[in-house]
C-alpha cells in the first residue's frame, strides 16, 4: 500500500493542505460499470453483508477516480432492523417500512443496537479496508434522527413529511423520546465504526431542511448536540450534511462538529457571511455532471476559488452522484480539482 494520503483529514480540521481534497457522496456504486455488474447478481443488502465484496465496491472509486477519501458503501437504514424496524430497500422506491411509528407505544417497543452483534459485517468491512486496502481515510456515516424518523413515521420516502411533522407537533414528548432513542443508536453505531477504523463520521440529515430554524432548534438541535458531543471524544473530524438546509447552516456551525456540508443552494461566500467559520464541504450541483466539460469547469472554478480564500474546504457535490453520470467525468473532475488547487 502506498503512503497514506491524509489531505482530507487535514482539510476537515482546517489545517494547511497541498491541494483541496475531493470525494463524492455516493461515489461508491451508482454510475460505475463494475458496480452495475455486481448489482446484476446481488442486492444492496447482499453486498453489504459480504465484507470482501462491500470493501471492493467501497475502494473502487479511490482506484478509478483518485479521490482523497473513501466512503463506506451502505445505506442509512442499515442499523434500523437491529432496533426492531422492518425496513426493505425497494428498487425504484427506496426504503419501505411495514411497521411505521404511530404512537408513543410504538416508540417504547424499539430496542437498542449492539453493533458487534447486530452489524458485524459493517465492522468487518471497515477493518478490511483500513488495515489492508486503502491509502486514504475511510468515511463512516449514519443517518441523523430526523431523517431516520421521517422514514419510520411516513413508512417510506416522502415529498412533504406531513405525517412526520404532525407527529412532532402533536406528540412532542413522544417525539423527543424517539429522537433520544435514535440519537443513542447513532452514537453506538458510529462509535463502533470509528473503533473498527473509520477516520471520520458524516451524519446525513438529508431531509431536515423541511423544518424551519425555530423548529430545528426546539425539536432537533438538542439531540444533534448530544450525538456530536459524544463523538467528539473519539478525536476524529465530524461532518454534517443535508439537502435544502441553507437556512440551518449557522445552527450546524454552532454544533460540536468540524465540517459543515453545503448543497448548491448556498455558496461558500454566503455561508461565510452567515457566520459559518468551520471547514465547509461541497457544493457543485450534481446535475452539472451531465454537461460538457467546459460548462463543468466554468462552474467548478468559482467554488474552488471561494474555498481557497479560507483554510478548510473539501470539494464535493451538493448531493450524491446519480446513475447517469459517466465515470470518466468524475475522474477528470477529480484531477482538475487537485491540480487547480495545488499549492
Amino acid at each position: 500500500m502506498s503512503s497514506f494520503n491524509d489531505t482530507f483529514l487535514r482539510a476537515a480540521r482546517g489545517q494547511e493542505v497541498s491541494h483541496t481534497p475531493v470525494w463524492y457522496m455516493r461515489q461508491a456504486g451508482r454510475s460505475q460499470p463494475e458496480y452495475r455488474a455486481i448489482k446484476e447478481k446481488y442486492s444492496l443488502f447482499e453486498i453489504t453483508h459480504q465484507p470482501e465484496l462491500c470493501a471492493y465496491v467501497t475502494r473502487l472509486p479511490v482506484e478509478n477516480y483518485g479521490v482523497d477519501a473513501a466512503v463506506l458503501y451502505k445505506d442509512i437504514m442499515t442499523p434500523l432492523p437491529a432496533i426492531g424496524v422492518d425496513v426493505e430497500i425497494k428498487s425504484g422506491i427506496g426504503p419501505v417500512i411495514d411497521n411505521p411509528i404511530r404512537s408513543a407505544a410504538d416508540i417504547e417497543k424499539l430496542g437498542m443496537i449492539e453493533p458487534e452483534e447486530d452489524v458485524p459485517y459493517v465492522l468487518e468491512t471497515i477493518k478490511l479496508l483500513t488495515t489492508e486496502q486503502l491509502n486514504v481515510p475511510l468515511i463512516g456515516f449514519g443517518g441523523a434522527p430526523f431523517t431516520l424518523a421521517s422514514y419510520m413515521i411516513e413508512g417510506g420516502p416522502s415529498k412533504n413529511y406531513h405525517k412526520t411533522k404532525a407527529f412532532m407537533y402533536q406528540e412532542p414528548a413522544a417525539w423527543h423520546a424517539l429522537m433520544d432513542k435514535l440519537a443513542e443508536m447513532t452514537i453506538r453505531y458510529t462509535t463502533a465504526q470509528v473503533h473498527a477504523g473509520a477516520g471520520t463520521i458524516q451524519l446525513f440529515d438529508s431531509w431536515v431542511g423541511t423544518l424551519n430554524v425555530q423548529d430545528f432548534r426546539v425539536f432537533i438541535k438538542p439531540h444533534m448536540d448530544k450525538i456530536f458531543a459524544a463523538l467528539k471524544e473519539l478525536n476524529i473530524p465530524l461532518i454534517m450534511h443535508g439537502v435544502g438546509a441553507a437556512h440551518l447552516a449557522k445552527d450546524w456551525n454552532d454544533l460540536p462538529l468540524d465540517v459543515v456540508g453545503l448543497d448548491w443552494r448556498l455558496s461558500i461566500e454566503e455561508a461565510r457571511e452567515k457566520g459559518v467559520n468551520k471547514t465547509v464541504q461541497g457544493n457543485l450541483d450534481p446535475s452539472l455532471l451531465l454537461c460538457d466539460w467546459d460548462i463543468i469547469e466554468k462552474n467548478v472554478k468559482p467554488i474552488l476559488d471561494a474555498g481557497m480564500k479560507h483554510p478548510g474546504h473539501i470539494f464535493n457535490l451538493g448531493h450524491g452522484v446519480f446513475p447517469e453520470v459517466q465515470p470518466e467525468t468524475l475522474k477528470k473532475l477529480t484531477a482538475f480539482v487537485q491540480e487547480y488547487t495545488a499549492r
